[in-house]
């Protein structure tokens, strides 16, 4: 089993940043990736930004150049920096950790951009 811990929401202005952390931690659990996806109200789960299984990093077309995503290996922790974020980027932010089993969901952090 896989715990998934993830933080750093909240309410920013347009033109505001937020960094978001997703710490993964589980015993005899070897975490293969992690990554970021959000889901806006009435829309899917979209991906956001995500380390493919070479190591490189994927963003989706909406975030590109905005935002940016890194990662400690060592402690299985993932990060997004959200830069100029706009109204449309408000949504519940989800992290994603992945073993050579099984995906597992973190429960999902809020950000709300807005004036």
């Amino acid at each position: 089993q896989v715990r998934i811990v993830e933080s750093g929401g909240g309410l920013v202005q347009p033109g505001g940043s937020l960094r978001l952390s997703c710490a993964a931690s589980g015993s005899r659990v070897s975490i293969t990736g992690m990554g970021w996806y959000r889901q806006a109200p009435g829309k899917e789960r979209e991906l956001v930004a995500t380390f493919s299984s070479g190591g490189n990093s994927v963003y989706g077309d909406s975030v590109k150049g905005r935002f940016t995503i890194s990662r400690d290996n060592a402690k299985n922790t993932v990060y997004l920096e959200m830069n100029s974020l706009k109204p449309e980027d408000t949504a519940v932010y989800y992290c994603k950790a992945r073993t050579s089993i099984l995906a597992y969901w973190g429960q999902g952090t809020q950000v709300t951009v807005s004036s």
